[in-house]
C-alpha cells in the first residue's frame, strides 16, 4: 500500500482520495498517538483553508477526534502557521484542512504535536499502522466548541515578532483567495504603510490559487506596475509561504528572501556560525552570493521539515526553501508566510533600499525544472531505470563544476522532477528535456 503521508502531510482529490472516511480514521489515529501519555483530556485545535471540500473534512476530523474522548478548538478559516502558534499555546496537538498551493479539487490534513511543529516520519508511520488496525476507544466523548478569537491572537503574535514602519512604502497583497484573506488586511493596516491594497481576498470555495497567490504572480505583477507600487507580496492557498514582486515587476523567489533576511538576521546577530539553511533546490547562485558576502549555507532535502530538522540538528535560526517557505526560529518552527513578509519589509524600512537594491547583487544560473507526470508505477522504476541513469550522468558529465542535476518524486502530486542548473540556458534546457524524455519512458513500461 502506498505511504498515506507525503513530504508535507495527507494531500489528494476530496472525496476521491481523500474522503471525509479518511479524515475520520486521521483524526482517530492521529490523536491516539500524540496524546496517549497525557493524563488529562486532550485538547485539539482544527483550522481550515477556503477550500469547498474543507468543511467536511473539518468535520470528519472534529468526528474522528471528539470520538477519542478528547475536545476540538475549531479555529475556522485560518492560516496553516497559525494553527502551529494556537496549538503550542492552548492545546495538545493540531490539525490543518489545506492543501496548500494546490488548486481548490484537492485537499490535505497538516498535522502538528503539541510544540506547533509537523510530524517525523516515524510518528506519521505510527499512526499510519494504527489506522489499520482496531483503535482502542474509551467511554469518554470529546465535545467542540468554536475559538472565535483565534485569528486575533495570531495577528497579536505576529505583531509582537515585527512591527516595521512602512509609511515610506506602497504595498500589493494577493491573499491568493485562501486563508490569509481572514488576516493579511487586518495583519498590515496596523503598519502604517503609504498604501495597502489587497487582492484576491474575496473566496467562494472554488477559487482558491486560481490564477493568484505564489504559484501564478502575473496578475500581482501587473498590479504592481499598473499602480506604480514599491512592492507586491503573494501568499499561497494557506499562507504558509509568500512570493514577491520588486517595483520594476521582477518575481523575487524564496532564495531572494532568505538573502535579504539573512542580511537582517546577521547584523542584529540573528544568525549563529554566520549560517542559514535553504535546500537542493535553491539556485547556485544563492551559494555563490553568500560565499562572497561571507555567509555559509547548509543544504537540506526539500520540503519544511527537512529544512526544519538541520535547523534544530544545528543551531540554526534562519532556514527556507525557493518556493517561499521561511522558518524564523526564533518565533516559530513553522513556515510563515505573513511573518516572512513582516521580516523582508522590515528589511526595506530599516535600510530605505527598495527591493530590487536589496536583492541586486544575488545572481541567478540558469534553471529548468520539468515536473513529468508519472504513475505510481512508473515512479517506483525510477531509481533503478538504466535510460534514467545514463542521461543523469551525462548530463552531470557535460556541466562539470558549473551546474547540477536533481531527479526526485513530488512528495504532494503524481510527478516526477527533473531540475537541471547550469551557466548556459541554451545547455540546461537540452539536458532537463532529455531527461524528462527518458523518464517519460518510463510510463510504457
Amino acid at each position: 500500500m502506498a505511504r498515506l503521508f507525503g513530504t508535507d502531510g495527507v494531500r489528494g482529490i476530496a472525496n476521491e482520495d481523500l474522503t471525509a472516511q479518511k479524515a475520520f480514521s486521521i483524526g482517530q489515529a492521529a490523536v491516539a498517538v500524540l496524546t496517549r501519555e497525557l493524563h488529562h483530556k486532550p485538547v485539539i485545535y482544527i483550522g481550515k483553508d477556503t477550500r469547498i471540500s474543507s468543511d467536511m473534512l473539518e468535520m470528519a476530523l472534529a468526528a474522528g477526534i471528539t470520538s477519542t474522548g478528547a475536545d476540538v478548538l475549531l479555529a475556522g478559516i485560518i492560516p496553516t502557521p497559525a494553527i502551529a502558534i494556537l496549538t503550542r499555546e492552548r492545546a495538545d496537538a493540531g490539525f490543518m484542512v489545506t492543501a496548500s498551493h494546490n488548486p481548490y479539487e484537492y485537499n490535505g490534513i497538516k498535522t502538528f504535536n503539541r510544540d506547533g511543529r509537523k510530524l517525523s516520519d516515524a510518528i506519521e508511520d505510527e499512526i499510519e499502522a494504527l489506522i489499520t488496525s482496531e483503535i482502542p476507544l474509551g467511554k469518554d466523548i470529546g465535545r467542540v466548541r468554536q475559538d472565535k478569537s483565534a485569528a486575533d491572537r495570531y495577528i497579536d503574535f505576529l505583531l509582537g515578532c515585527n512591527t516595521p514602519d512602512l509609511s515610506h512604502l506602497r504595498i500589493v497583497l494577493d491573499c491568493s483567495n485562501g486563508a490569509a484573506s481572514v488576516t493579511a488586511r487586518k495583519l498590515f493596516s496596523n503598519l502604517n504603510a503609504k498604501e495597502l491594497r489587497v487582492i484576491h481576498n474575496v473566496p467562494n470555495g472554488v477559487n482558491i490559487n486560481d490564477r493568484c497567490g505564489s504559484t501564478h504572480m502575473t496578475s500581482l505583477k501587473e498590479t504592481v506596475l499598473d499602480g506604480k507600487y514599491d512592492v507586491g507580496i503573494a501568499f499561497d492557498g494557506d499562507a504558509d509561504r509568500c512570493l514577491c514582486v520588486d517595483h520594476t515587476g521582477r518575481v523575487i523567489d524564496g532564495d531572494g528572501i532568505m538573502a535579504v533576511c539573512a542580511t537582517r538576521e546577521k547584523a542584529r546577530g540573528y544568525l549563529p556560525g554566520d549560517t542559514f539553511v535553504c535546500t537542493v533546490m535553491s539556485n547556485l547562485g544563492l551559494r555563490v552570493w553568500a560565499k562572497e558576502k561571507g555567509l555559509k549555507t547548509a543544504d537540506a532535502q526539500v520540503g519544511d521539515w527537512n529544512v526544519l530538522e538541520k535547523m534544530q540538528t544545528n543551531g540554526f535560526l534562519l532556514g527556507g526553501e525557493q518556493s517561499g517557505h521561511m522558518i524564523f526560529m526564533r518565533h516559530s518552527a513553522a513556515g510563515d508566510g505573513q511573518l516572512t513578509a513582516l521580516k523582508l519589509l522590515s528589511a526595506m524600512a530599516e535600510t530605505g533600499r527598495s527591493l530590487a537594491d536589496l536583492t541586486s547583487d544575488i545572481p541567478s544560473y540558469p534553471q529548468v525544472l520539468i515536473n513529468v507526470p508519472v504513475s505510481v508505477s512508473a515512479r517506483a522504476m525510477l531509481a533503478s531505470a538504466p535510460a534514467v541513469a545514463e542521461a543523469v550522468k551525462n548530463a552531470e558529465n557535460e556541466l562539470g563544476e558549473d551546474g547540477r542535476v536533481l531527479l526526485r518524486p513530488s512528495g504532494t502530486e503524481p510527478l516526477v522532477r527533473v531540475m537541471v542548473e547550469g551557466k548556459n540556458e541554451a545547455t540546461v534546457s537540452r539536458l532537463a528535456e532529455g531527461i524528462a524524455a527518458a523518464v517519460k519512458k518510463l510510463q510504457n513500461k
